[in-house]
């Protein structure tokens, strides 16, 4: 019987090499899940003060490795080149770690004050975390789903955490529905790119569609379009941004936050993957879908967002079109690939910083006045002129005025959509263009009601700010002065060097 078993067994068994420091950051964040599960479970509403700390701590400490893996420098290829640790990952890796650190200042006061379940929200929110900072590094088709969904599941449940507020329920049931169509759409998608290309990693993909050519072949067109148009829900470009409006400004504030930020450079993570490491080989279909999303999203965004009196559904088609500019380095992703995706993640960074911002001084705000109607914001400068200042601060760098940081975001973009020589380039910079000016109206419209208009019921009794909100805004504020003046310091640690198609 032994002789048996010793013929079945293939030979004998060699343990994998596997690269620790690589999966520092997963290894701690999927820890602090852990520890956030455990914690609740044990001291149960006793856990409930500790819990934001807890959380902070853990994205701290996954920090840690990422600063270490970037002193090191090289890249790091794990598991047959699906999963890649590499400069780009490390910078969005620490970039969604420190958007969720601001999320839980923003969150602390918010959830605490309010009739909310604290202690789930911190552990779904490091899921999401961990799902994120996993799609950074994929460069497998199994792999992104995989951490699509980890990311967006959690989302689906912050979303409606309000549970006894309507819109809330609505904000999360929308979200819930729109992201499973639009991940069977993906998913259908997905299988198509897998069954032409034989193999689910991403640079085995892009070889057989060099292989198999541009001459006809509709099931590769069809893939592709059904693989983008999954991904265009995540980022909520038009036309499948009906679920962002609603969803933001249903959801607690600091979800929204979370939501138009950091889930939303999720979405394009796993765009720049897909598309740089695999469909750029087919820009006869790449780039004219690509043009049309980036043309409708920030021009469709900007027009809706004038005719907003909410500043949170301001915000949420503001951040549609800031999609659309995002979106406009994928038009000429194969003239210029190395520039354009560099275009890209300083953009999704540098939008981080500001955006997160602006939602921190709105709740502030919103502890005083309730609301955040845009005539509520009246008279902000005469009774909290630090948060009118900072506000005034980042809509400005939602517009692009130097020396703040959209500025360099948006330079950045207009430099390769006009370096790539296209018609469809030179199209989109225009466009471009257009909405940026557009866009000024309705940011100068809430600075114009801060500065210029009177308070309403004429109460200007200052509001105490949590010291939570206050080192958000300062975090954001600093984050963005720098990279506007210092714009040297992003476009060091995101030059990738030579990109090979296929290739890490």
């Amino acid at each position: 019987m032994t002789g048996v078993f010793a013929q079945l067994l293939p030979g004998p068994f060699t343990a994998p090499s596997i690269d620790w420091l690589a999966l520092g950051p997963e290894i701690v964040l999927l820890a602090l899940f852990i520890v956030l599960i455990l914690l609740d479970a044990v001291k149960l509403d006793r856990a409930k003060a500790a819990m934001p700390a807890v959380a902070n701590l853990g994205f701290l400490l996954a920090l840690v490795p990422i600063l270490l893996l970037a002193a090191d420098g090289g890249d790091r290829i794990l598991s047959d080149g699906t999963y890649v640790v590499d400069s780009m990952a490390l910078v969005l890796k620490a970039m969604f770690v420190l958007a969720a650190y601001v999320v839980v200042l923003l969150s602390t006061n918010y959830m605490a004050e309010g009739d909310y379940w604290e202690s789930e929200y911190y552990t779904l929110l490091a899921c999401s975390v961990l799902g994120m900072v996993v799609m950074a590094s994929s460069r497998d088709l199994v792999f992104i789903f995989v951490a699509l969904e980890l990311l967006s599941i959690p989302a689906y449940m912050l979303a409606g955490w309000r549970k006894g507020d309507e819109q809330s329920n609505e904000a999360g049931l929308k979200y819930y529905l729109m992201g499973v169509f639009a991940s069977a759409v993906l998913l259908y998608g997905m299988s198509l790119i897998y069954g032409v290309g034989g193999s689910t990693r991403l640079d085995v993909i892009a070889l057989r569609l060099t292989e198999i050519g541009t001459e006809g072949v509709p099931v590769v067109t069809l893939a592709i379009l059904f693989t983008l148009v999954g991904f265009a829900f995540k980022v909520s470009a038009v036309p499948f941004h009906v679920w962002a409006p609603d969803t933001y400004q249903g959801a607690p504030t600091p979800v929204t936050a979370f939501l138009a930020v950091a889930s939303k450079a999720a979405g394009f993570v796993a765009l720049i993957q897909i598309v740089y490491f695999c469909f750029i080989v087919r820009p006869d279909i790449v780039q004219p879908v690509f043009f049309v999303l980036a043309v409708l999203s920030m021009t469709v965004g900007n027009l809706i967002a004038l005719r907003q009196t909410n500043v949170v559904r301001m915000l949420a088609y503001s951040g549609i079109a800031q999609a659309g500019f995002m979106l406009a380095p994928f038009v000429v992703a194969d003239e210029l690939p190395v520039q354009s995706r560099q275009a890209v993640v300083i953009y999704l960074v540098i939008y981080a910083a500001m955006n997160l911002g602006a939602f921190a001084v709105v709740i502030a705000v919103a502890r005083k006045t309730r609301s955040a109607e845009i005539d509520s914001f009246g008279g902000l400068f005469t009774y909290m002129p630090a948060m009118a200042v900072a506000l005034t601060l980042f809509l400005a760098s939602l517009i692009g005025i130097p020396p703040l940081g959209g500025w360099y975001a948006k330079f950045g973009v207009f430099s390769v959509l006009i370096e790539a020589e296209t018609v469809l380039g030179l199209v989109t910079a225009i466009v471009m263009a257009v909405n940026t000016a557009i866009a000024a109206y309705y940011y100068l419209k809430v600075a114009k009601a801060m500065w210029f208009d009177d308070a309403p019921d004429g109460d200007v009794a200052p509001v105490a700010v949590p010291a939570s909100l206050t080192a958000a805004v300062a975090i954001s504020l600093v984050v963005t002065f720098v990279l506007g003046v210092l714009p040297g310091l992003i476009t060091d640690v995101t030059e990738y060097g030579p990109l090979a198609v296929g290739g890490p």
